[in-house]
């Protein structure tokens, strides 16, 4: 596209369009239900579609075991329209679940918060039964039963489609803490054999009329940046972000593998970006959920997958628990990439290093996407350089671009903004319609646009630079965006920084500002005062942290940086010494 065809909007101009070869930009999203779509996609039903510890799991067992699963649904007294709110790790019978809801016009709600928040959401859903694994405690369970409209429990045994001992040692003792003192049991529960058996009997209606529109997966968000909110999406919604990923396929002579870690459905990433992809791409997916975190790089060598869904928390396990052989070949790997949150320069260098010295030449990548957007939003596919929060181009159904925070004035290219995104895979909302009004609102240009919080800019060939979340004015000027700070840090190749990143917090003495810390993973041998003057030359008078906190490693919660738990650490430390100071006056 020519400079002089540009109209200095993006939204209009769409100049990502030049990296797309002409087969791709003919994807459309599909107006099917999600099993329809997997039968379209899949290689044959006598084929593996999962790979459970060791256990094959074949395409028409997933199938026969969804219809199966709506009948129960169906028996236990789940109707359309219903939420079935569900506790599960990353195992087979979600997908049959999910399959299952579909089928029978109900909605999967999932949830991986604190108790007291997941017994809350099954209480306003009105659900009479909830879905679970069997290392449910028995006070758990009395939680549901009397602080909702519970009166059944499913209970799955966490090993019903594989063998207990083909687990490795490490698996199996994780595996085995999840275990409390004494598991729910009792009148009120059932497992999922006698489930199943409910459906067989069951002679009632079990499919609902087909609407790919209605609500069938609600999740909430991670709660990483702020209170943690439902997001609802459709079985077209989920679909759209799919097409626009899945092809890259397998073939009938090369078929990859992809194994999804530790991760739970709770997420709409793990669902739709980690799971149903795969499946709709002819991928083997190794659905490996019980290894802990500080082993995934056990199982990286173990499994030795084509394709694993990174996050921050996995890549820098692998790369400091020291236990990847020198010598150890990661060629194995045909992608890898950071995605659920920003990566900054010293990461991306860090990783993009480790990956090469184990005979892994590709490009180390970071993208872009958010629960409300169904998932992924951007691609890498550019030829500039990745870091300074180089996102890629937007996916082939996406139309994205920045518009000035609080308004529905879009901003030209190279301009920093709010970071708004229109396409089919936006949700259908949240269970708030105050919330939903403010995140989507329909614009001038007729568009549904998702206003995502998120501030970047896009330049003149449509690559996408995710800067910040939320706009953070320093009081006396200046606005406090995360990653170009940590860049600047990140590129003066400090000598004793290992790790960095910056906290924002509110500024207690300034209504509507914001402060900023810094943390950092210091090299053994160096301390604060060693670091502290370069660190505080390489950033601007605004910029400038009001402490410098060293810390033995990154905090990670809900598997993102916990910088809302260190939130709260500084602010509850800001007023206790903001309360001794007083006392002292008095």
């Amino acid at each position: 596209m020519s400079n002089a065809s540009m109209t200095g909007k993006p939204s209009v101009d769409r100049p990502w369009l030049q990296y797309y070869p002409e087969p791709l930009k003919k994807i459309q999203a599909p107006e099917c239900t999600v099993k329809e779509y997997l039968k379209m996609n899949c290689p044959g039903e006598d084929v593996a579609a999962m790979d459970f510890y060791g256990s094959e799991i074949l395409w028409s067992t997933v199938f026969e075991k969804a219809e199966a699963a709506a009948r129960s649904l169906r028996a236990v007294g789940f109707k359309e329209g219903d939420q079935i709110p569900v506790f599960l790790s990353s195992v087979p019978e979600f997908i049959y679940i999910l399959l299952a809801a579909e089928q029978i016009g109900a909605s999967l709600l999932c949830r991986d918060n604190t108790l007291k928040e997941n017994v809350e959401a099954v209480q306003k859903s009105g659900a009479k039964a909830i879905i679970a694994q069997d290392y449910l405690s028995q006070k758990e369970l009395g939680r549901y039963l009397s602080d909702s409209e519970v009166e059944k429990v499913i209970l799955i045994d966490a090993c019903q489609s594989c063998s207990r001992e083909d687990l490795p040692d490490y698996i199996r003792r994780n595996l085995d803490s999840k275990y409390p003192e004494e598991k729910a049991h009792g009148p009120k529960t059932m497992n999922w054999d006698e489930f199943l058996a409910l459906g067989e009997s069951y002679t009632g209606v079990v499919d609902a009329p087909v609407d790919v529109n209605r609500p069938l997966f609600r999740a909430y968000t991670s709660g990483s940046t702020g209170p943690s909110k439902q997001v609802i999406h459709s079985a077209h919604t989920m679909i759209s972000v799919i097409a626009q990923m899945n092809f890259y396929a397998g073939g009938d002579d090369y078929r990859p593998t992809w194994m999804v870690t530790a991760l739970p459905p709770a997420l709409v990433a793990v669902v739709v970006a980690m799971e149903l992809m795969p499946l709709a791409s002819n991928k083997l997916l190794i659905l490996n959920p019980y290894v802990a975190v500080e082993d995934v790089d056990l199982e990286l060598m173990r499994r030795r997958p084509n394709s694993w869904p990174l996050i921050p928390m996995f890549i820098e396990t692998v790369m400091r628990n020291g236990r990847i052989p020198d010598d150890y070949d990661l060629s194995h790997l045909t992608a890898a990439g950071a995605g659920s949150e920003s990566y900054n320069n010293n990461q991306l260098m860090r990783a993009q290093k480790f990956v090469e010295a184990h005979n892994c030449h590709i490009r180390f990548t970071t993208g872009y996407g958010n629960s409300e957007a169904g998932s992924n939003v951007t691609l890498p596919m550019s030829p500039y350089p990745m870091g300074n929060g180089n996102v890629g181009v937007p996916t082939i159904l996406n139309v994205i671009s920045i518009f000035e925070p609080g308004t529905q004035n879009e901003l030209t290219y190279n301009q920093m903004g709010e970071i708004c995104v229109s396409g089919p895979g936006v949700m259908l909302g949240y269970d708030n319609e105050e919330a939903t009004a403010k995140t989507i609102q329909i614009h001038e240009d007729g568009m549904r646009w998702l206003h995502t919080g998120d501030i970047g800019y896009m330049n003149e060939d449509g690559v996408l630079y995710v800067q910040t979340r939320g706009k953070a004015p320093r009081y006396g000027g200046g606005d406090l965006a995360t990653l170009p700070m940590e860049n600047l840090v990140a590129d003066a190749n400090i000598a004793g920084i290992d790790d960095e990143f910056f906290v924002v917090v509110p500024d207690s003495e300034h209504a509507g500002c914001f402060l900023p810390y810094l943390y950092v993973v210091l090299n053994d041998g160096y301390t604060i005062e060693d670091i502290e003057d370069e660190v505080r030359a390489c950033l601007e008078d605004y910029m400038q942290p009001v402490e410098i906190i060293e810390l033995p490693e990154r905090p990670f919660f809900h598997f993102k940086t916990n910088r809302i738990g260190l939130t709260k650490m500084l602010l509850s430390e800001k007023l206790q010494k903001t309360a001794a100071l007083n006392k002292a006056k008095a």
